[in-house]
């Protein structure tokens, strides 16, 4: 028996299955991670039902309550007390309590609050009460009374509802039309006015601005002020408009309020909705989550504008550290004399990857924000000083940084793939006529190209993750517009960004409303972990067919 135990030993199965059983933990602990988040944070944007019921705490006033609940959780009966409710601890020692989210923020000041379900009296579901999203102070419920065109009850033969739902469309119509003008053509003609500011102010500097240029730019600038007073003036049309039409709500206590419809960005009635109506709102939530701009301190609305610059910043350090790396590695590898210089050199590089990524996000801020920027500033953009152009942080030094900071990723991988390439191969090219440098570019370099593949996968697994450096060197909060637009040179590398990292913690950590926040940690995490996988999975396709493509040259 102990022969037999000593000969598993040594056949090594133990050790196979000990691996075996460490990967499935390992793949059981990441699928309940992502599932987690996934219910967390997907769960959020399902229309809950809407309880209203009595709340009758003894000793205390009692009071009407409507709202979706929003987590349950087991509470200490001793903690209870010491809160001053007079609960009983004969019982139990733990007693339930729900998380409510009661909305109306303007109204009651808090839009969520805990209850003891034992103190509720006659919880019902009713089919008319209404959640009203706004574009602020939260969710509102209660139910409609009126509507209202300026001063006048709006009076028509169909429901009262319908004629809500049409003048919410209205709104949201104008709303867009509002949008449009706002973001795109006056933002068009105050990048064209900056332009001719900057342009003059050039012309004074090389002390070539005549008359005759300076007639040419004030008629210019003429024509884009006339372009602007009408629309400044089709714009205050617009919100003439979007202000006229109001709503009376009333409050489950009954208070009644009246509200501009303009503020709604949805309205629905959660308890008289059926399946199929559940399901198509989801739909609409998930979609507005992923394709609208934030609101609301970032806790309502969507992140759009984060993705957008995760992966513009991505795909830039993409470009910037693939060449360079690549570069790095064939000079390390075929070029360079194999001593004790270039041994050092790789240890560095080697050490490089294990640097903390904030020292890279300093160094970025230091050197190429504050030294870098501020010459390429006197150099290239002297009429815009003291106004920083490029020395300031935004996407150019951060995809700058984390290039930097991947750049050793891309070393190691592309070094190891050019030494698994025989030197026979090298050889026979060499014998049939061809330089060194061909050699590497038409047989070498494509043989390696999955290494460098690898290298780039490994690069942006970590790069599109990183935040600690991006809040140095041009990450931020909120940007009031995308850094690739229509306006020339389109895509702006000065500008500053927003980043789902960095979006994860100011959601969870500097939000003034965490209750709010919470679900959207969870749904911008998992919607960080599909980008993530995307951009990787990307890459592993290329990596996979240039593999194919090239698998007659390997030996």
């Amino acid at each position: 028996m102990r022969i037999g135990l000593k000969n598993w030993y040594k056949s090594g199965e133990p050790w196979v299955w000990l691996n075996a059983g460490a990967v499935a933990i390992s793949i059981i602990m990441v699928v309940g991670l992502l599932t987690l988040i996934a219910i967390r944070g997907l769960g959020h944007f399902w229309p809950a039902d809407v309880i209203q019921a009595n709340y009758i705490v003894p000793g205390q006033e009692s009071k009407v309550i409507a709202g979706e609940v929003v987590e349950s959780e087991e509470v200490a009966v001793q903690r209870l007390l010491d809160a001053g409710l007079p609960v009983s601890a004969e019982q139990s020692e733990f007693l339930e309590r729900q998380l409510i989210k009661v909305g109306n923020r303007d109204v009651y000041g808090s839009d969520f609050q805990w209850i003891l379900p034992a103190f509720l009296q006659g919880p019902e579901l009713p089919k008319n009460i209404m959640v009203v999203e706004r574009r602020e102070w939260g969710n509102f419920y209660g139910f409609l009374k009126e509507v209202r065109e300026g001063d006048q009850a709006i009076l028509v033969d169909k429901p009262l509802w319908d004629t809500f739902q049409q003048r919410i469309a209205r709104a949201e119509g104008i709303h867009d039309a509002i949008y449009e003008i706002e973001k795109h053509q006056i933002g068009r003609i105050n990048a064209s006015l900056e332009r001719l500011r900057l342009k003059e102010r050039r012309l004074e500097l090389e002390s070539t601005l005549t008359n005759a240029a300076q007639a040419e730019l004030q008629l210019e600038r003429a024509e884009l002020q006339q372009e602007y007073k009408q629309l400044e003036q089709r714009l205050g049309e617009l919100y003439q408009q979007f202000n006229q039409d109001h709503f009376v709500a009333e409050t489950v206590d009954g208070r009644q309020v009246t509200l501009s419809i303009g503020s709604v960005v949805r309205a629905y009635q959660p308890n008289a909705m059926s399946l199929l109506g559940k399901i198509a709102h989801y739909g609409d939530k998930v979609w507005e989550f992923v394709a609208d701009d934030p609101r609301e301190a970032n806790t309502e609305g969507g992140i759009f504008p984060a993705i957008f610059g995760t992966v513009m910043m991505v795909i830039l350090m993409s470009v910037i550290v693939t060449p360079f790396g690549v570069i790095a590695a064939v000079y390390l590898r075929e070029y360079a004399h194999q001593g004790v210089v270039t041994r050092m050199i790789r240890i560095a590089v080697n050490n490089l990857a294990g640097v903390p990524s904030i020292v890279y996000g300093v160094f970025g801020l230091g050197f190429f924000v504050y030294f870098m920027g501020s010459a390429v500033d006197e150099a290239f953009f002297p009429e815009a000083l003291p106004a920083p152009t490029l020395g300031t942080p935004g996407l150019l030094w951060a995809s700058i940084t984390l290039a930097l900071l991947t750049l050793p990723v891309v070393i190691v991988a592309t070094e190891e793939g050019l030494s698994r390439i025989p030197r026979s191969v090298r050889e026979g090219s060499l014998a049939l006529g061809a330089t060194k440098a061909e050699t590497l570019w038409r047989v070498v370099l494509p043989m390696a190209s999955p290494a460098m593949m690898t290298g780039l996968i490994l690069a942006v697994a970590r790069a599109a993750g990183e935040v600690a450096p991006l809040m140095l060197v041009g990450v931020v909060k909120l940007a009031p517009s995308l850094p690739l637009d229509g306006n020339y040179p389109y895509l702006h590398l000065d500008q500053k960004f927003m980043h789902l990292g960095f979006h994860i913690y100011d959601v969870g950590f500097q939000s003034p409303n965490v209750e709010a926040a919470r679900p959207l940690v969870y749904a911008t995490a998992l919607l960080l972990v599909v980008v993530i996988a995307i951009l990787n999975l990307s890459a592993v396709a290329i990596r996979n067919h240039l593999r194919e493509k090239y698998k007659a040259l390997e030996v």
